[in-house]
């Protein structure tokens, strides 16, 4: 492999001003609870009225909300609904008898509440409210309470309306670490999350991580990441949009390029600076290209697979001439976006695979967010009396083995009680009835 473009950025980039920040408002709204938290959000959002979006001001933002914007939230809505009930059928109950009078089960059940935040500053983002709440309606989530940050008065009328159409049982009007901690804890709704879902800056995603192990969470989620992989049939123009498109998210989002074709590669890089140029956000885009972007190239095929399996981009396009083959053999992506016409805007907005996705090469253990990250995997046994004959006395002796005697004392107990006339070639202990 072959830099044609570097990173510019440093090797590992650890942000402890956000940690300690965050630490220690977790830490303040552990112990002052909702009087903290009415602080920071009038510290950070200007806001001092009711955090809980009321039924009459729900119904007068959705009222404001155009028809055609409508008529696509409710478009998108249906594909990622459809995706997530298909990801729920592929996960089943059952139960099997894999020795006689040996019972064992799988019960599938979700949790009782998720915590959806779905960010709104920079970006209102609608979309991202129905990724999550959406597919936590289809898990069979009881309680969903989602949040957001207010301006201007309210949340975006766009993102109350998709919010309210995926589901959302209860609506805060709040962001930023606040409002995380306010859904794990319970605060003002009275309903603790049990997992917290959705994208957020550096600050949110940093709080959720710290509250990992109180709640569950989706990812571990750093500024989003995009690649491109290319051959010599692809349009050097169409990748350039699709890289600048990406790097919009913020100045630390990088985009990459991985390509089979030095030509390619180089034209591509010319490109750059100029489809930049283009956007209204010029800077944003062209810091986030000179500091994080990178071009390689790679000498084949497997080359390039390795190189971005390494890389795990949470984002990855194929603009190849075989997208089978890089879809059959590439293993670490938060999700895949196969031949010219997939987009990672479709991904983003519409098309119905989840966008709430995997960064910093977490793919290479996780995919993002699903309708199984709401689901508990809970399983069962029974075992007949017939059946501990065999199993309570291989129980007994591996726990003798690893030096548990209470172990293999609770298996002894049900031998000598089902089986009291039998002679045993190993030791069973006998233990003294005081009922």
């Amino acid at each position: 492999m072959e830099y044609l473009k570097k990173s510019n950025a440093p090797v590992a980039e650890n942000d402890e001003r956000i940690h300690a920040t965050v630490k220690t408002m977790l830490a303040r709204i552990e112990t002052e609870g909702e009087s903290a938290v009415r602080e920071y959000a009038a510290q950070f959002d200007n806001w001092q009225g009711d955090f809980i979006l009321s039924d009459a001001k729900r119904a007068e933002l959705i009222a404001l909300v155009p028809e055609q914007t409508k008529q696509d939230i409710q478009f998108a809505y249906k594909q990622v609904k459809t995706f997530a009930e298909a990801q729920r059928a592929s996960l089943t109950e059952f139960e099997i008898e894999s020795e006689p009078g040996v019972k064992l089960g799988q019960k599938v059940i979700p949790v009782n509440c998720a915590g959806c935040y779905v960010p709104g500053g920079r970006y209102s983002h609608a979309a991202s409210a129905l990724m999550s709440i959406a597919t936590a309606k289809v898990a069979g989530v009881e309680t969903i309470v989602a949040c957001s940050p207010p301006k201007d008065g309210s949340i975006h009328p766009a993102i109350v309306y998709a919010m309210d159409l995926a589901g959302a049982d209860i609506i805060l009007e709040m962001g930023g670490v606040h409002a995380v901690a306010t859904m794990a804890k319970g605060l003002f709704t009275g309903v603790a999350a049990d997992i917290l879902v959705g994208p957020g800056n550096g600050y949110v995603a940093e709080a959720k991580r710290l509250l990992f192990g109180e709640v569950g969470i989706d990812v571990f989620a750093g500024p989003t990441e995009s690649a491109i992989i290319a051959d010599d049939s692809a349009d050097p123009m169409t990748i350039a949009v699709d890289l600048v498109s990406q790097a919009e998210h913020g100045y630390d989002s990088p985009v990459w390029l991985f390509t089979t074709s030095r030509r390619i590669g180089e034209i591509v890089a010319e490109l750059m600076p100029k489809v930049a140029a283009d956007m209204p956000n010029q800077d944003v885009v062209q810091s986030a290209w000179d500091v994080h972007g990178e071009i390689i190239f790679c000498d084949s095929r497997e080359e390039c697979v390795a190189v971005s399996d390494q890389y795990a981009s949470e984002h990855l396009q194929v603009l190849t001439e075989d997208t089978d083959w890089w879809r059959d053999n590439l293993k670490n992506y938060g999700s895949l976006f196969l031949g010219e016409g997939a987009t990672v805007t479709h991904g983003d907005k519409c098309s119905g695979t989840n966008h709430i996705l995997p960064t910093k090469k977490v793919a290479r253990y996780s995919g993002g967010l699903n309708v199984h990250k709401f689901l508990k995997i809970l399983t069962y046994q029974e075992i007949s009396e017939e059946a501990n004959l065999e199993f309570s006395a291989v129980g007994s002796r591996i726990s003798r083995v690893e030096g548990m005697e209470g172990h293999a004392r609770a298996c002894d107990w049900r031998l000598r009680k089902y089986f009291p006339n039998t002679k045993w070639d190993f030791n069973v202990y006998d233990q003294k009835r005081y009922d």
